[in-house]
Parts: structure tokens; C-alpha cells; sequence
């Protein structure tokens, strides 16, 4: 099995720039990029940042807005939080030089063992199984696995049977053949089983479970919040506020924001006490956007944008708020929901 898809991988494999590198910062750089991101989104990250940051002292000598200001519209914010945070550690504990060893990757901040086998393996061909989604679809169907793959059980159960078949000769190929195969030939929905090179001995194959395999527990349920952001102008500026910790978009750029139980009308927002603490009870409503919705992982938002005029500054008691001139804002690293917003006000703003 394993020879026939290392066979296949060599035959098969995009061209990928991390592919063609042993250096751990850039294999660092685009396991992370890709957490969570497809290769065709994340792609073009990946090479700004090279071009931005080629080596991890300059990665660590930018600024964390610099960082989340390129990683914007990514998503998953933290990691890019982290990686400036473990550059960093790198440059102080590290003399600059990235590790290469799974238990010293592990103590970094932001690599799990997943990243840690990747790096290890690829870098310095240390016999480390990497099993990323891929690797439990792959292992699950061949082996006709039912072991919910998102469980402590699963993930150790996985990651041991991956190790033991594993080519300890080539481990960085073995890991590459096994993680492309499931993205390219055993995807999660109709892959060509006809023309698969392991067919004749693959359990979910031959038992017709290939849409049952893999088994994964599902989800906690999704929680759903309602934002009323508020554009408020002056003087060619916009109030701005940077999020805090211990919620989404941590350090990230954003309107002033009142958060709702439930929908709400805008002349709703506007009679909120909190909201006439901060802006007077003498608001004019201009314009409201329709409700935007957007997606995170366990919470579904819905958005609204109010525009205000004549709004008192009571705020700036309550508030660390602040005005950013227009042509400055551009500059701000934003959650993607904000960033789409200012895109289409320029949009509308040149017809």
C-alpha cells in the first residue's frame, strides 16, 4: 500500500514551493498558512509572506499589526498571533536557527503534533507521522477503520498506525504521498475508486463504506451572535476600535460595535441605553446595510452596518475609541467581515 501510493505521489504531486525546500522556516510557514485553508487560497499567502519576511528574523523583527495586516482575510487570527510570538522566541532562545526536532517543535507556540511531525519530517527526515485529514480519510477507508477521527481515541489510534507503516527510510516523502494522495485521489466525497492504484485491497472499497468512512463525532452546535457595527464620520475620518482579548479577532480592527441577543432594527440599536451613553439621544440614522452573514467555525454572524450623524462624543468616557483618517484605514489589519465592508463603500465610492 504504502509503496503504491509513494509510486502514485511521485507521478501525481503538485509543484508546490515548500515542496522544493528543506528549510524549516518556509515548511513552518506554509503548515501553518494551511491549517484550516485550502492550498489554492492559502497559495498566495504563503508567497507574500516569503516576499514580505524570507527568513524568520524578519518575520520576528515586523510589527503584529504588519503580520495580521498580511494575514487578513485568512481567518483563524491566532495563528498568525502565534507565529509572530514563536519567531520571536526563536530569534531570543534559538539564536535564530528554526528547530528541527519533533520534541523541541512541540514546546513552540502554535505547533501541534501534527505541524511538529511535518516540520521534522520534511526538514530533517525524522521519522515523525504527520496525519492531517488526509491521513485519517486515507488510513480509515484502506484499513476500514470506524474509530471517530476527531477523538483523543482516534487521533492516537491514527497517528500509532501511521507511524507503523511508515517508509523510516524516507519519512518526509512518506508523510507528502500520504497527505496528497487523500487530497488529490481519495477526496472526502466521489473519489475515483475505479482508478485507484490500492483499490483491490481497500476495506471501505470493497465493503461499499466509502461514504461512511471516516467516522467523525459531530459538532458541537453553532452559535449564533447579531453585530450592529456604526459608522460614524468626521472631518474625512471614521471612529475605529481594536478588539481586545477572549473573543474573536483578537488585536484586529473594527467599527464600534454593539452586539444583540436577538436581530434588531436599527432604531432599535439606537435606542439601546448603552448605545445613547456613548453617542447622545439625538442620533440621526443615515443609511443601514443589509444583514451580512458570516461564517467562523462554531459561530455564525450576522452583521449590520448603521451610518450616524449627529451623534454627541459621550463615548470618549466610556470607549477607546478613535478616529482614523479615510486613506489610513486601508492600513489597518481587520476581521475579513470589516475588510469586505470598506471594500465595497471604495467600490460604490468610484462609480
Amino acid at each position: 500500500m504504502v509503496s503504491e501510493i509513494i509510486r502514485w505521489y511521485q507521478r501525481n504531486k503538485r509543484d508546490l514551493p515548500w515542496r522544493n525546500t528543506c528549510d524549516p522556516y518556509l515548511i513552518w510557514l506554509s503548515e501553518i498558512i494551511l491549517q484550516q485553508t485550502r492550498v489554492e487560497q492559502g497559495l498566495p499567502y504563503f508567497n507574500r509572506f516569503v516576499d514580505y519576511y524570507p527568513s524568520i528574523a524578519d518575520f520576528a523583527a515586523a510589527s503584529e499589526d504588519e503580520i495580521l495586516k498580511l494575514w487578513q482575510g485568512l481567518g483563524y487570527y491566532s495563528r498568525g498571533r502565534n507565529m509572530h510570538h514563536t519567531a520571536q522566541l526563536i530569534m531570543r532562545n534559538y539564536a535564530g536557527h528554526f528547530p528541527t526536532s519533533y520534541e523541541v517543535l512541540l514546546k513552540l507556540k502554535g505547533i501541534g503534533e501534527y505541524t511538529a511531525a511535518a516540520i521534522a519530517s520534511f526538514a530533517n527526515d525524522e521519522p515523525r507521522a504527520a496525519v492531517d485529514g488526509n491521513v485519517f480519510r486515507v488510513l480509515s477507508r484502506y484499513f476500514g477503520i470506524d474509530i471517530p477521527i476527531n477523538t483523543s481515541q482516534g487521533k492516537l489510534s491514527f497517528t500509532k498506525l501511521a507511524g507503523e507503516i511508515m517508509d523510516r527510510s524516507q519519512p518526509g516523502i512518506f508523510n507528502q504521498a500520504m497527505m496528497e494522495f487523500g487530497a488529490l485521489q481519495c477526496v472526502p466525497k466521489k473519489p475515483d475508486c475505479v482508478n485507484c492504484p490500492i483499490n483491490s485491497n481497500c476495506q471501505a472499497a470493497q465493503l461499499r463504506l466509502i461514504d461512511v468512512l471516516p467516522v467523525k463525532i459531530k459538532a458541537k452546535k453553532v452559535r449564533q451572535r447579531y453585530f450592529n457595527f456604526i459608522v460614524a464620520r468626521k472631518e474625512g475620518a471614521i471612529l475605529m476600535n481594536k478588539r481586545g482579548p477572549n473573543d474573536i479577532w483578537q488585536n484586529l480592527y473594527e467599527l464600534p460595535l454593539f452586539e444583540t441577543e436577538a436581530p434588531a432594527l436599527a432604531q432599535e440599536v439606537v435606542q439601546m441605553d448603552m448605545f445613547k451613553k456613548a453617542f447622545g439621544d439625538e442620533v440621526i440614522v443615515c443609511s443601514v446595510s443589509s444583514t451580512v452573514k458570516h461564517l467562523l467555525t462554531h459561530q455564525k454572524l450576522f452583521a449590520q452596518f448603521i451610518e450616524i450623524q449627529h451623534f454627541s462624543e459621550d463615548y470618549r468616557a466610556q470607549h477607546d475609541w478613535f478616529y482614523v483618517a479615510d486613506e489610513d484605514v486601508k492600513a489597518l489589519a481587520k476581521p475579513k467581515l470589516i475588510f469586505n465592508f470598506f471594500d465595497k463603500v471604495e467600490a460604490l465610492s468610484k462609480n
